[in-house]
């Protein structure tokens, strides 16, 4: 049976949202067995190359969507950069401090969608979907007072860290910033609500508007219109007010809204089945990113030099994320489809794809890292001293990224199957337990110096890997379907 064929006596092959017809879905290849919203053949059984390449395919415009936010500060910097150096570190400081105690709080928190929606669409319950992305719009909205309290009060707070002058700066640029951040967490909410309906392109045609649009406000309020350096987090409020209206814009017209019944009441109500998966998922995002914070302070202990090269490595740690990232968010919506709908051995199938894909790109990364060690470091600076730290130590980076691509995999997993407290608890264990403290003995008892932090850090990401590898190798999919049945019933 096809996607087309008269449903009107399905047998239990048929797929459940067979007839779906917007493009994202569409059939990827006539000549592959796949078929129906569910891409799966007709016995219902996963093909593992066919689920290679719609890990691929889905990641990729995913990839460019992550990128393309990630200019934003990019951008900013860049903009304000020109005006001083003053102006510059506030302005670092200050996306420092909204990424730790905003964006990755948001980010964390919208992970819960990634094991509702698509476990809702793919049981057929497409009111769900909507309803689900309701529910953390306005949990994120709530969350959005205290973050707005710490940013308001951020210039005291910064003081105790930083130069008067920098945090002062830096506090007035949190205390625009802030009008930006509604936007930003129901763009989150419409990310999940689109690639849960398998629309994976609709986020990048928005992105590849807006992140243009933000680096051309930059320009003009900063410098045209001698704004100075409070237009930088202007051009950022404008551009994320604009990026959800224009996804609402966009489901209204083109895709998405068969998933949408309207506003409803019960969107503030039952917040329990959501907050009990977004808390953990906010774990894991705030605990890799608060362990490379704190591994960048402590270089700072060891000298300018080596703050520069540990700085210098983050950054492309963080560009690599946003690669790894991606492709586990695809990973924990394709699983999570398949759970919704019942099928576990193809859910199981699509786990080991995903963890598959995770170490070959890795792998990848590691190469590239180690060929382009003495190249890389010369994009960020001019200075031989630290140009010579961060060679040095990006071979040992790369194999991290192997261990890193692996344990982001089994977070993007462990969301799909709706177990983002093991996932939390790993992060929290590994980091803080092992990794920070090896770390640390590692530079400064040792004398490793940046290699030792690179160790501890390689040794915390291979430990989530191997215990969140173990328990999926044993989880008991059968029953996870049976949870996600539960889940559905209540969220109702």
């Amino acid at each position: 049976m096809t996607a087309n064929e008269d449903l009107g006596n399905p047998s239990e092959t048929s797929p459940l949202l067979a007839g779906q017809q917007h493009l994202d879905n569409a059939h990827p290849d006539p000549s592959l067995p796949y078929e129906g919203s569910l891409c799966l053949p007709p016995g219902g059984e996963a093909v593992p190359s066919m689920e290679c390449r719609l890990l691929l395919t889905r990641s990729a415009p995913l990839i460019v969507t992550f990128l393309l936010e990630y200019s934003f500060t990019a951008a900013s910097i860049f903009a304000v950069g020109h005006i001083g150096k003053v102006e510059l570190a506030a302005t670092a400081v200050a996306s420092l401090t909204a990424n730790i105690t905003g964006y990755a709080i948001y980010q964390g928190l919208a992970t819960s969608l990634d094991t509702l929606c698509p476990s809702a669409y793919g049981a057929g319950r497409k009111d769900l979907v909507g309803l689900h992305c309701q529910r953390m719009v306005c949990f994120l909205w709530f969350m959005t007072v205290p973050i707005a309290i710490a940013w308001v009060c951020a210039d005291s707070i910064l003081k105790v860290f930083v130069q008067p002058q920098i945090a002062e700066m830096a506090g007035a640029y949190l205390r625009v910033l802030v009008l930006g951040t509604p936007g930003y967490a129901a763009f989150e909410c419409g990310k999940r609500f689109m690639l849960a309906q398998g629309l994976f392109s609709a986020t990048v045609w928005i992105l590849l508007f807006c992140a243009p649009l933000n680096a051309v406000l930059n320009y003009l309020f900063v410098w045209v219109f001698n704004w100075g350096f409070i237009g930088a987090p202007m051009a950022v409020v404008v551009v994320e007010t604009l990026m959800p209206t224009l996804l609402a814009v966009y489901v209204a017209c083109i895709a998405g809204s068969e998933c949408w019944n309207g506003f409803t009441r019960a969107a503030f109500q039952d917040w329990w089945p959501m907050v009990r998966l977004a808390l953990p998922g906010m774990l894991m995002v705030e605990a890799e990113l608060m362990a490379w914070e704190l591994l960048t302070l402590a270089s700072s202990f060891i000298s300018v030099e080596h703050l520069a090269a540990q700085s210098t490595i983050a950054t492309l740690g963080a560009i690599a994320f946003n690669f790894h990232f991606p492709i586990s968010i695809v990973a924990a919506t394709r699983v999570s489809t398949l759970i919704g709908a019942g099928h576990a051995d193809a859910a199981k199938v699509a786990a080991r794809v995903s963890g598959l894909t995770a170490l070959v790109f890795g792998l990848l990364v590691a190469i590239l890292l180690g060929a382009l060690r003495n190249q890389l470091p010369e994009l960020f600076t001019g200075n031989p001293d630290v140009i010579h730290l961060v060679s040095k130590v990006l071979p040992l980076v790369g194999i991290s990224q192997v261990f890193d691509s692996l344990a982001t995999s089994c977070n993007g997993l462990l969301r799909g199957l709706g177990k983002q407290t093991i996932g939390g608890i790993t992060a929290l264990i590994c980091y803080y337990g092992v990794g920070i403290p090896i770390s640390l003995a590692l530079a400064f008892h040792f004398h490793w110096e940046l290699q030792g932090l690179a160790v501890g850090t390689a040794l915390a990401l291979l430990l989530i890997a191997l215990i969140e590898g173990i328990f999926m190798a044993n989880a008991r999919w059968e029953g996870i379907v049976e949870q996600a049945n539960r889940r559905n019933a209540e969220s109702a």
